[in-house]
């Protein structure tokens, strides 16, 4: 499966696609550029793309697993609790599309901060 990279400047993360709609969607997308806004442990940035939400749609993820947020558009990357989680679930905004897995911690976006600007691009 194809591999995509978010590079934040100082860090980066690749992620492996899955076979869905909204994967294929922003892979066909890439490069895309974007601004960095956090919520609770979630970093999360406007897209340029309008995909439908998917059947299995769901807003509690796995750190780890990459979603597209239909009712932004927004990558969001959820890496621990949000303020509306209950215990120590990553809970998103609203269902979204999980298109992607991170293929390392995603615990080091901790690190990044509302503003920062992040580059989504293929890797080969």
């Amino acid at each position: 499966m194809a591999r995509i990279r978010f590079d934040f400047g100082a860090l980066k993360l690749d992620a492996e696609l899955l076979d869905t709609p909204t994967a294929k969607a922003i892979a066909a997308a890439l490069p895309i550029c974007s601004s960095v806004l956090t919520w609770g442990e979630e970093v999360y940035f406007d897209v340029p793309i309008d995909v439908a939400r998917e059947p299995d749609a769901r807003a509690v993820i796995t750190p780890g697993e990459i979603a597209y947020w239909p009712q932004g558009p927004a990558i969001a990357i959820g890496f621990g609790r949000t303020p509306i989680s209950k215990g120590d679930e990553t809970r998103l905004a609203s269902p979204c599309n999980v298109f992607a897995k991170a293929l390392s911690s995603v615990k080091v976006l901790a690190k990044i901060k509302t503003g920062e600007k992040v580059e989504v691009k293929a890797l080969d």
